[in-house]
């Protein structure tokens, strides 16, 4: 949708609608006196006295055709104290999707009753922007377009009392948090058949185009030259080779600071090797490269919004198939660090993209912070569900840091342990490490892998969103059944706020 500001007060805005998400505490006309001013035939309206604003609840409420704002859609939030941006995001969503299919090609979002609820005022508004946007996706990439499906509404007008540059920024970073989850999602979405590795390097060039951020890619020859054999060995069964992108946004006055490096695996189809995975869902493995998908959504976000950061992002990116030349179950690689790794499962191979890359991002920077993004281990699925990602931190600055960037945005991380006497269980007898431990604590064993990789003192995060990246049938008005993106956001949120 096209972004519009009305800066001259109620009496001058103008649309097909207007949204009005209020709480059940109070009375809707006398708590938010610009829905009087827009649209003074709601006070002998009988059916605002049938509206409660219980959560869930909503009417559009209809005046003459021929006004400024001819409806008024109420969104009820529940109680005030109940409040949550949740609640505020979900609502907003179904709101723009009913009014999508009642065919209406402009939507208004007052921000005088937005920014009444609880919270910061432009948080508010970057949400709901945020969410307006968002519901829009349907992730029907490649279906034809059926001529008797409602068009998407064509603008989204913010109505404000005056001019205010804080809330038209926050309009923006909510409209730029959105094309960042659109494009993860839609990267994350599309077929290996038509995104593979070489594929991937190619949309993060035209990106980076496109944002102005920097953008070269090593080949397997450049793999081999700087020793990434771990990399190597995931990719080495596939008739598409593997590839390391690699992305840098360094803005004037900061090309010489600590980057942060934000590193994400990119399998582009995982079959798990010759440790073949079960037929079943392995069609959603195409989805195995969301990691890499939100790191360059976050990456050119970073870079269109200008943000006065130095970010690097590695996209370790791979085809994971059985052949005769694949990688077999026993097999001794060595990885860019001059470590042995004994390959006991070829299906656990997002830690051997990752480790290569986190020890690429330690010999080529001295980060400020790394933070891994991965849909690693079934384990964590199995601990935290699907709604709740696990983050495992050498540093507690940086973890909090990172859980309350996903918390702003809706996307939740509970925090598991390093615990060091696991190490022990990922000790080989042929090589200096083995890739893979027990099954129980699986999770942990993976993280604990990656973590061997780091040098002490190097500020680093690994995000397992291996049980969050897909949802299975759409559950909610934020996001249709498929690739979530789960991550996009709260990468784009900790570059924003800065890590100190």
């Amino acid at each position: 949708m096209d972004i519009r500001f009305h800066n001259l007060g109620p009496e001058k805005w103008k649309a097909d609608v207007l949204l009005a998400p209020v709480t059940e505490d109070g009375d809707i006309l006398h708590d938010n006196p610009e829905l009087d001013k827009v649209a003074p035939w709601l006070a002998i309206a009988p059916a605002r006295r049938d509206f409660t604003a219980k959560k869930g609840e909503s009417a559009v409420l209809y005046g003459h055709p021929a006004l400024a704002v001819p409806r008024i859609f109420l969104i009820g939030l529940g109680r005030r104290t109940d409040f949550t941006l949740d609640t505020l995001r979900l609502a907003i969503a179904g709101a723009v999707r009913r009014c999508r299919a009642l065919g209406l090609k402009s939507i208004l979002l007052p921000e005088p009753l937005i920014t009444r609820l609880p919270g910061s005022a432009e948080r508010l508004l970057e949400e709901c922007v945020f969410a307006a946007e968002t519901a829009l996706y349907t992730g029907a990439l490649f279906k034809k377009k059926d001529a008797e499906a409602p068009a998407d509404p064509e603008c989204l007008v913010v109505g404000f009392n005056a001019q205010t540059d804080a809330g038209q920024q926050a309009v923006r970073r909510g409209q730029s948090a959105a094309e960042a989850l659109r494009l993860a999602r839609e990267l994350a979405n599309t077929p290996a058949n038509l995104l593979a590795p070489a594929g991937m390097a190619d949309r993060a060039q035209a990106l980076a185009a496109e944002n102005g951020f920097a953008c070269s890619v090593l080949n397997e020859d450049d793999l081999r030259a700087e020793g990434m054999g771990a990399h190597l060995a995931v990719g080495q069964g596939s008739a598409h080779p593997p590839r390391l992108v690699v992305l840098e946004y360094a803005p004037e006055g900061h090309a010489d600071e600590a980057p942060v490096v934000l590193v994400g695996k990119g399998i582009t189809f995982d079959s798990g090797g010759i440790s073949l995975k079960p037929a079943a869902k392995m069609h959603q493995m195409k989805s195995d490269m969301t990691g890499s998908a939100t790191v360059l959504a976050a990456v050119a976000a970073a870079a269109r919004e200008a943000l006065p950061r130095r970010v690097i992002g590695l996209l370790a990116m791979a085809e994971n198939l059985p052949g005769g030349s694949a990688t077999r179950p026993g097999d001794v690689v060595r990885a860019l660090s001059g470590d042995t790794v004994e390959i006991t499962n070829t299906d656990a191979e997002g830690r051997l993209v990752l480790c290569d890359a986190l020890a690429y991002a330690q010999k080529h920077w001295q980060p400020a912070a790394v933070v891994d993004i991965a849909t690693l281990t079934g384990a964590c699925a199995v601990a935290l569900g699907d709604e709740i990602a696990g983050l495992f931190s050498t540093d507690d600055v940086l973890a909090e840091r990172i859980s309350a960037s996903g918390k702003a945005c809706g996307e939740y991380f509970w925090r598991l342990p390093l615990w060091a006497p696991y190490a022990e269980k990922l000790k080989s007898g042929i090589a200096d490490i083995c890739h893979t431990g027990p099954r129980e604590g699986g999770a942990i064993n993976a993280a604990i892998f990656l973590k061997h990789f780091v040098a002490d003192g190097v500020r680093w995060a690994h995000l397992d969103i291996a049980g969050t990246d897909w949802m299975e049938e759409k559950k909610n008005p934020l996001c249709p059944a498929g690739a979530t993106a789960f991550g996009a956001r709260t990468l784009l949120e900790l570059l924003r706020g800065g890590v100190r």
